[in-house]
């Protein structure tokens, strides 16, 4: 992670606190054969560190029998849905619930390793935001996920400005009180990790990335890759256009005044005529479009003044 960019880091948002107190959110749905053994580890890995921490079990109405195992469970705090609320708001309802400032965010599937806390908690008091990114050398990303988490992470890239290695990582630490500045746009499912990064990146806060490693994940994912792609999608023109209207627009003023060019080039050379109202009316769409997100950025920061 040689980007200077990559490590956003221009406002130092952070307060350079020293980290004494943790709060651990696991997010649980239907995951009877993995929660155990994820809390376990947890509290081996925990107690091998100076931080006094708690964990916060969030059972989001799980049918498997997981929400009677959690009862059982000693010396956590479980928080249990009256339904199936989601991903996101099972985030949130730890984060509402946390006693700390520090949250560590972790899925409870076994895919990401409590050992790789600590790597990560080593810079929360320099950062608002630390995620884990998929790059270590033992990273198990189903094949049919990673042509969509290429094409979104390369889009976010484009986007914001900078080199991001991993979207949507299920492993990090944040500040509860960053993170509820964000909570009336944190959606409920599992974009809750992109809207917030993105937020993060789009208002300047301080932002690390962590290689850590990832395992296959045993049981079946409850992630749909086209429906969740499109969602994904959706998340990060949203968040962008939100916080950065003038970039998305001027991405597409850029596009439309290239397809202006391609169709000249076309008529032109293939045809022999020029298409002039086509031309015109793609040039003219250009120009608005970038004028239209030249206002948008001007409304935004005079909104943020205020």
């Amino acid at each position: 992670m040689n980007d200077t960019r990559e490590q956003h880091n221009i406002n130092n948002k952070t307060d350079h606190k020293p980290i004494k107190d943790v709060s651990i959110i696991l997010p649980i749905f239907n995951e009877k054969k993995c929660v155990l053994p994820v809390i376990r580890e947890i509290r081996r890995v925990m107690d091998t560190t100076p931080y006094k921490y708690e964990i916060i079990a969030v059972d989001d109405y799980s049918t498997d029998g997981t929400r009677e195992l959690l009862r059982d469970i000693d010396g956590i705090s479980v928080v249990e849905h009256p339904y199936n609320k989601g991903y996101g708001n099972s985030l949130k309802t730890g984060i509402v619930n946390a006693r700390y400032n520090t949250i560590v965010m972790l899925d409870s599937d076994g895919t990401y390793l409590p050992a790789e806390i600590p790597k990560l908690l080593r810079y929360a008091d320099r950062y608002d935001l630390v995620s884990g990114a998929r790059v270590g050398r033992n990273v198990k990303i189903p094949l049919l996920r990673r042509p969509a988490k290429f094409i979104l992470t390369m889009l976010a890239n484009v986007l914001t400005g900078m080199k991001i290695p991993d979207i949507n990582c299920g492993l990090r630490v944040m500040k509860k009180d960053n993170v509820q500045k964000f909570f009336y746009l944190l959606p409920p499912r599992f974009s809750f990790t992109i809207t917030h990064l993105l937020a993060c990146l789009s208002n300047d806060y301080n932002v690390k990335f962590v290689p850590i490693n990832y395992h296959a994940r045993k049981d079946k994912s409850t992630i749909h890759p086209i429906k969740d792609f499109i969602r994904f999608l959706n998340i990060i023109v949203r968040i962008v256009t939100y916080f950065k209207p003038f970039k998305m627009f001027s991405f597409f003023s850029v596009f439309m005044m290239l397809i202006a060019f391609i169709v000249w080039i076309y008529t032109f050379l293939v045809i022999g005529r020029i298409a002039d109202i086509t031309v015109l009316i793609l040039a003219l769409s250009s120009i608005q479009i970038f004028l239209f997100g030249l206002l948008a950025d001007i409304v935004i920061k005079a909104s943020n003044k205020n």
